[in-house]
């Protein structure tokens, strides 16, 4: 079996895919001020600068800068997940394996992450964020979808706010879902 080695580029910015493990779930959004106070926990206690977020029922993406001299996104991606979850009653199955390790059910365990290589890169990741409720079908456009940080960035220019809506948007598939 070949041992996956994660990218640790101090300051870097990179696209991040977390994951409920029942992707059946709707959990992330029905819990959406859950995930709110999570992200500000994190934020409060291990800095990094948001550029791009979409949250939908059941995985999120995230698109961040780290601080200069920091590599750890590990303990960021823990501490939100952990932060949400300490918010959510007990309740969801556990595996023995979880169980023993006194784990909770919410998240699948690992995360899908990528270094941001260049400009091209981290436009191709925001419009991946900001088109992926309406590729998995939650939304016509998405304008029309509230959990994202697409209104952001229409009101400070980024993005029109017909856009995804009548052009033909070519997003890369495979962004870690």
């Amino acid at each position: 079996m070949r041992q996956y080695i994660r990218d640790k580029t101090a300051g870097a910015c990179y696209f991040f895919t977390l994951t409920l493990q029942d992707r059946h779930s709707h959990l992330l959004i029905e819990n959406i001020q859950a995930i709110r106070q999570a992200y500000r926990f994190t934020q409060q206690h291990a800095a990094f600068v948001l550029h791009g977020m979409v949250v939908l029922p059941d995985h999120l993406h995230i698109l961040i800068t780290l601080p200069s001299g920091d590599d750890n996104y590990s303990a960021r991606m823990s501490m939100f997940k952990s932060a949400f979850s300490r918010q959510i009653p007990d309740g969801e199955l556990i595996s023995p394996s979880r169980d023993r390790k006194r784990e909770r059910g919410i998240w699948q365990r690992r995360f899908f992450e990528h270094r941001i290589r260049d400009d091209f890169d981290f436009e191709a990741h925001m419009n991946y964020i900001h088109y992926n409720p309406v590729k998995h079908g939650y939304a016509q456009q998405p304008i029309d979808w509230h959990f994202s940080t697409f209104h952001y960035w229409v009101a400070h220019g980024a993005y029109a706010a017909d856009w995804g809506s009548s052009c033909f948007i070519v997003v890369d598939k495979n962004f870690g879902e």
